[in-house]
């Protein structure tokens, strides 16, 4: 049984403000547990007009506050911007708020650009290759098991879920190296997701957390009534991916009819790389999409990501995306 999640980036449309984003996410949120979804995530982004993430600890109080069953967590924290320490204090409230509900999610990315993250850290000297001592140190805390000298509070005993994110080989090879479930970021980061789900599988060893490798591995879907209308709303992801790869982030735009015919190859060609792993269409479309993907990662859980400019398109396209998880179940 492949179970399914959600990664929301808390978009932030044209026309529209942070509060709304932020009340959207709490009402996506309630939406996906009463579709049965396992998990909501949001992720840390830093100086994005466009994503209302940033505080992401704060976040996830908002959200589980408006949930009562579903798990929230951080799809993920980029934990090079943060102490342990600091992070274990603040995941540690939370569980101590929502308990048996919160997941941390850890990546090891800036989340910005390199003058935002100097805003962040202070700092640019930090060690890259400290991620896997970093996660080691804050599993400490969690444990309250003396290594550190520092008792966590709150931290120390909580009920914290830890998960490593990547979207190269270096997060599946620490996730395996721990024995935590790893998670991939093939939603944007497509051309490592079949090696680093042998790497991490290969290279797992037993832990404390996990006797077994779990993957997990993100996938757009964009579903709607039929092929043309999911057509038309993916282009709001469309228009953000080129934006951004293009050194223009923007605040997620409306949809545009024809919007892919109307760019040149070299675009095409980036969209068709970055969003390889989606299924964009009516649900029949989505299902053919959804079951080829489980069959090639053989993922334990999917993480979906849907960004769709309207809230209640958003909200119907999750509809259609649990329909096709329960029926492929």
């Amino acid at each position: 049984m492949t179970k399914f999640s959600l990664l929301d980036l808390v978009p932030v449309v044209e026309g529209g403000t942070v509060p709304m984003a932020l009340a959207n996410a709490a009402d996506l949120a309630k939406h996906c547990e009463q579709l049965g979804f396992t998990r909501y995530w949001v992720a840390e982004h830093h100086g994005m007009r466009g994503i209302a993430s940033a505080a992401t600890s704060v976040v996830i109080g908002h959200v589980a506050a408006a949930t009562k069953t579903i798990r929230v967590g951080s799809g993920g924290i980029m934990l090079p911007n943060h102490s342990p320490l600091v992070i274990a204090e603040q995941f540690g409230t939370l569980d101590a708020l929502y308990p048996g509900r919160i997941d941390l999610g850890l990546g090891r990315a800036p989340g910005s650009d390199q003058r935002v993250v100097a805003a962040i850290r202070r700092t640019l000297d930090s060690d890259p290759n400290a991620f896997p001592r970093d996660v080691m140190e804050l599993q400490s805390y969690f444990a309250d098991d003396g290594q550190t000298g520092i008792v966590a509070t709150p931290g120390a005993g909580a009920n914290v879920q830890l998960y490593i994110l990547g979207s190269s080989l270096y997060g599946a090879q620490v996730a395996g190296a721990l024995g935590l479930p790893f998670a991939f970021a093939s939603h944007f980061a497509p051309d490592m997701l079949d090696e680093a789900l042998h790497i991490y599988r290969s290279h797992f060893r037993p832990s404390a957390a996990l006797d077994a490798p779990y993957a997990m591995a993100a996938f757009n879907i964009i579903a709607a009534e039929t092929d043309a209308e999911a057509e038309y709303l993916a282009s709001s992801m469309q228009q953000s991916f080129v934006s951004l790869r293009t050194g223009n982030p923007r605040q997620m735009p409306p949809p545009v009819e024809g919007y892919r015919a109307s760019l040149p190859p070299s675009h095409v060609a980036m969209l068709d790389n970055v969003l390889s792993c989606s299924a964009i269409g009516a649900a029949d479309t989505v299902k053919a999409g959804v079951a080829a993907f489980i069959e090639r990662t053989k993922a334990d859980e999917i993480i979906v990501a849907c960004s769709i400019f309207d809230p209640e398109k958003r909200q119907r396209s999750l509809e259609i995306a649990a329909e096709v998880f329960h029926s492929h179940n």
